[in-house]
């Protein structure tokens, strides 16, 4: 059985873990997404085959990223690998939006499919062990 005093321990150390994890996955999805957007910046090719699957796959990793490191539910992990997947595509697109590389309804469809792929790779990953 366990106190309750460690089990208020567990939960610190479960929310503090789960806000790093959150912080970690997000910096990590964001460099990414930065490095793809610049690079197809000047390589059409990236920007023409890549950018969309590239995109959606970064923030599938940035849900697992998350999903690992928090240690949390299946539930929870595909709720914040939703929101790092999201965020971390918004800021991408936004960058790609400005240099004039994707349309302004790219904002809205990528960070949605963003998302998504961050939930399913946060829920694929998650589940306390």
């Amino acid at each position: 059985m366990t106190s309750p005093a460690s089990s208020a321990s567990n939960t610190r150390t479960s929310s503090g873990n789960s806000a790093s994890a959150f912080r970690n996955a997000t910096i990590i999805g964001t460099l990414l997404q930065l490095a793809m957007v610049l690079s197809g910046h000047w390589v059409e090719f990236i920007k023409m085959n890549v950018f969309a699957i590239g995109g959606m796959l970064i923030s599938a990793i940035a849900g697992v990223i998350y999903a690992r490191s928090a240690r949390v539910d299946r539930k929870k992990s595909a709720i914040q690998g939703a929101i790092v997947g999201g965020l971390c595509a918004l800021i991408g697109i936004a960058v790609s939006f400005f240099l004039g590389d994707v349309p302004a309804n790219i904002l809205a469809l990528g960070t949605l499919s963003s998302a998504v792929t961050g939930a399913i790779g946060g829920a694929i990953a998650g589940g306390t062990r």
